[in-house]
């Protein structure tokens, strides 16, 4: 495979650069010259256009032919490239017959239903074409004035998905680009509201009239809670990890007393993050009880639900939000377990007046006539520039329904079930953690084997599955020992591919 990658790539640039010598330098071009100035014929897109809604169709139909872990080594694909820009234009369909020579070997296939890594998503149909659309619209969002439609159609989506979720009345929603920076925005909020600390205008450096600023989590937290800590002057070392139960839940118990005894050290209790769905496992921590202490001390908090968060849509799981009325913000990833194409978080906040007090700086030459009667998103975040995120979103709901959402979530979750059966059911193996939603961690064990050697058999059944090509999965580690992790989320994932990637894992 890595050698047909260089082969095919180095006689594309070839083809495509001969007309350059070693060193680089341009001779004779042999490409037909284009205007000097203007996009490319109408023509030629719509060409290339219905050829590449074709390649889609027939990709997503028949995901089978690709591998779904990327067999090229480090390097394959940068070598296969030229190491100098084409001087002269180059005809569309040239640079698609290198996408599928060259760049998609390069490809771990997301969008495949035997992806069962990290979390499982899907790109789907109407999410694609509304990728399609919003890059054809090109639009930036910053502020109404900009695109009326993209500010306006953000506030519906993320309100409609706000009533599936069933969270509270009256929050207000908005899409970034990943879960990362939705807790980075909600943490920043949380800084803004302790507004005698005056952080906004005097910043943190050289005060020593600052007290130190605690943010606590889970031991099984998301680590972007500690990256916004970091980016944010907080410091890594004050974030605290909570210890947890023994299905890997934060323990309300050891949070009031690591409160406790930062009070009692001069410290301020600035935010707690409780997580629906870690990454590990898939826990769901008690918002309630966490919700109750913040209240009483306090302190912000904020509920990271980036992918078990979508369970909610369904009304028999409305019950992992239990609590999230206490809650000052929410983060949940449509580009996770919402079959929106990557990427589109959702944050949503209950107090829209103190984000917005955190980042709001309007420049001349952005104030606008209707600024003090609009949403103008740029206010809410760092991000100026802002692409129309919303349309994917909306054609997703326009196109599943909340009904259809969550018959596909049940099922993703039927599906986990019945893994979780067959790994019970294989003597030597067994399930490492409760399976609440999609994904199942589980790991081999034999009688007689040691600890430290099942860990090297279940790397090595890790690595012999991925290297087959019918399926992706990772792993994680509890209590200090190596487990597997399957993550179920594509929506065209059946039975049939899991019993594939099961009987490769039990061929020892």
């Amino acid at each position: 495979m890595t050698d047909r990658v260089r082969n095919a790539g180095r006689d594309a640039a070839r083809a495509a650069h001969d007309w350059r010598n070693t060193e680089g330098q341009a001779t004779t071009a042999p490409v037909a010259p284009r205007a000097a100035t203007g996009d490319i014929p109408v023509e030629e897109f719509r060409q290339a256009g219905h050829a590449l809604v074709e390649w889609i169709a027939d990709y997503i139909s028949h995901p089978e032919r690709y591998p779904v872990l990327s067999r090229v080594a480090p390097g394959d694909i940068r070598n296969a490239l030229p190491a100098w820009p084409p001087e002269r234009g180059e005809p569309v369909d040239a640079a698609i017959a290198d996408f599928e020579r060259t760049i998609l070997p390069g490809i771990t296939h997301w969008n495949h239903p035997g992806f069962f890594g990290y979390f499982a998503v899907t790109g789907s149909m109407p999410g694609i074409l509304g990728e399609l659309l919003t890059a054809a619209l090109n639009v930036n969002g910053m502020v109404w004035r900009t695109s009326p439609s993209a500010t306006e159609l953000e506030q519906v989506v993320l309100d409609w998905l706000r009533q599936m979720l069933g969270l509270p009345a009256g929050w207000f929603g908005m899409i970034t680009d990943t879960a990362s920076i939705s807790t980075l925005l909600a943490l920043a909020a949380a800084r803004e509201a302790r507004s005698e600390l005056a952080i906004r205008e005097r910043g943190m450096a050289g005060r020593d009239d600052l007290p130190v600023l605690r943010i606590y989590a889970s031991e099984q937290a998301h680590s972007s809670v500690d990256k916004a800590a970091i980016a944010l002057g907080i410091g890594h070392t004050n974030v605290v990890r909570v210890g947890v139960d023994d299905e890997f839940r934060l323990r309300p118990d050891l949070l009031a007393q690591a409160i406790a005894d930062d009070r009692a050290a001069g410290r301020i209790p600035l935010a707690v993050v409780a997580t629906v769905g870690t990454t590990s496992t898939t826990s769901v921590d008690p918002v309630r009880a966490v919700g109750e202490i913040c209240r009483r001390e306090g302190a912000w908090l904020h509920v990271d639900g980036a992918y078990a968060g979508m369970a909610a849509i369904s009304p028999a799981r409305r019950e992992i939000l239990d609590g999230i009325e206490l809650a000052d913000s929410f983060v949940t990833n449509p580009h996770k377990w919402l079959f929106t194409p990557v990427d589109c978080s959702a944050l949503y906040v209950a107090r829209p007046d103190v984000l917005r007090r955190a980042f709001v700086l309007v420049p001349e030459y952005l104030t606008t006539r209707e600024q003090d009667v609009t949403v103008n998103y740029m206010d809410y975040g760092v991000q100026l520039g802002r692409r129309f995120r919303a349309l994917k979103l909306w054609m997703v709901i326009r196109a599943f329904g909340r009904e259809g959402i969550a018959s596909r979530l049940e099922e993703h979750m039927r599906l986990a079930r019945t893994v979780a059966e067959w790994v019970r059911a294989e003597p030597g193996w067994r399930v490492e953690a409760p399976v609440p939603f999609s994904t199942v961690c589980f790991r081999c064990a034999p009688e007689g084997m040691s600890e430290a050697e099942a860990d090297a058999w279940n790397e090595r059944a890790l690595e012999r599955v991925n290297a087959s090509g019918v399926a992706f999965l990772s792993h994680t580690r509890l209590r200090g020992r190596y487990v597997l992790r399957l993550s179920i989320g594509h929506l065209r994932t059946t039975e049939a591919e899991l019993r594939r990637a099961w009987e490769v894992l039990r061929a020892g």
